[in-house]
């Protein structure tokens, strides 16, 4: 275990609105990722509050069943639905159906910067239309009684900061708290998330913020806190493979030490958990193709914790096999390799 030097900046817990976090560390919505089996491991090793997939509103208001499935919250203490769209009706609608299945609180994207979304005028590209913005913020705090928060980006590109202003203003139209991801829709994911940037808009309001971008190790967590002056932080990529990882940066905050990674055979057994519940989840056939990405991120990890590299035909050999039983043995004879390869 390591120790930090100097004091941690945190809380020991986070409210929205009436719901109490039970630590400031969020799991991030990840489309194709954060499915109700992952958000469930995350949750029981200790992540403070976990997000669904990003969910279309629309999709989720007409019953579409890919939907439905998004916003699965089975299993979870508390159930977060993240939705997108650009038309205040639908975002009503489906925040209804979305709190009648249990969510206690519904976020909002006007954030994701991927071409398909932005494309239909959605996510991001509401950072470039604040007025509509607003009113999705008004129709969806008036269709439910549950706490309604924001996730953003600080604006369009360098030229168009519009995350304070957004902030102020989602805060005065009922939004309980805002999470701001470090980076313009034009940068995508490139470079670096600029977390003193998002200081701009935790000093603008009075509701919490969460910073969010590039926390891929314990130190990132304070400094992170430190620069945004957030009153938590946000996990995304570097939970991939890593579900135990929120919690862990969670004790990191809460203890100043640094937990060891979960032993080879643990990580194994966790995302045997994982594939189990993708064949249940969506059926052999689909559940086998969403796991693929998943047992090769799980080998990444383990590969980091056991500090030697994954031979890259091992990992495809898992990645690319057409059945469970095919994908396991793969996967389980890369786990043998890497167990071997630091041992000797």
């Amino acid at each position: 275990m390591s120790s930090p030097s100097g004091p941690i900046p945190v809380r020991p817990s986070l409210r929205v609105g009436d719901v109490e976090l039970r630590n400031p560390v969020a799991l991030a919505p990840m489309s194709g990722v954060t499915d109700v089996v992952f958000r469930r491991i995350a949750a029981r090793l200790g992540a403070g509050v976990v997000v669904s997939e990003m969910v279309a509103s629309g999709e989720l208001a007409r019953a579409d069943s890919e939907a439905r499935l998004r916003a699965e919250g089975g299993g979870l203490d508390l159930h977060v639905v993240q939705l997108a769209g650009r038309n205040p009706a639908w975002m009503a609608e489906a925040a209804k159906v979305a709190v009648g299945s249990g969510a206690a609180i519904v976020d909002i994207n006007m954030g994701c910067p991927a071409k398909k979304v932005v494309g239909g005028h959605g996510g991001s590209a509401l950072l470039k239309e604040l007025d509509l913005a607003v009113r999705l913020i008004d129709a969806t705090v008036a269709a439910v009684e549950v706490p309604v928060t924001v996730k953003m980006r600080l604006g369009w590109d360098e030229t168009s900061i519009v995350a304070p202003e957004l902030a102020v203003r989602a805060e005065a139209a009922g939004a309980k708290m805002l999470t701001v991801h470090g980076r313009t829709r034009a940068q995508f994911y490139e470079g670096r998330a600029d977390w003193s940037a998002i200081a701009a808009v935790t000093s603008a309001v009075q509701i919490p913020v969460i910073a969010n971008g590039d926390l891929t190790t314990f130190e990132d967590a304070p400094a992170m806190l430190t620069a945004s002056g957030a009153a938590g932080v946000m996990i995304g990529r570097g939970a991939q493979g890593r579900p135990w990882f929120p919690g862990q940066v969670a004790e990191f905050l809460a203890t100043g030490l640094a937990p060891d990674a979960p032993s080879v055979d643990d990580q194994r057994a966790l995302a045997l958990e994982h594939y189990d519940g993708l064949l249940g989840l969506y059926g052999r056939d689909v559940g086998v193709r969403h796991a693929r990405k998943h047992l090769g991120w799980t080998l990444d990890a383990v590969a980091a914790s056991v500090g030697t590299p994954i031979p890259p035909a091992a990992k495809a050999a898992a990645m690319t096999a057409p059945t469970p039983e095919a994908a396991l043995a793969a996967f389980d004879r890369a786990l043998d390799e890497l167990q071997w390869r630091a041992a000797a």
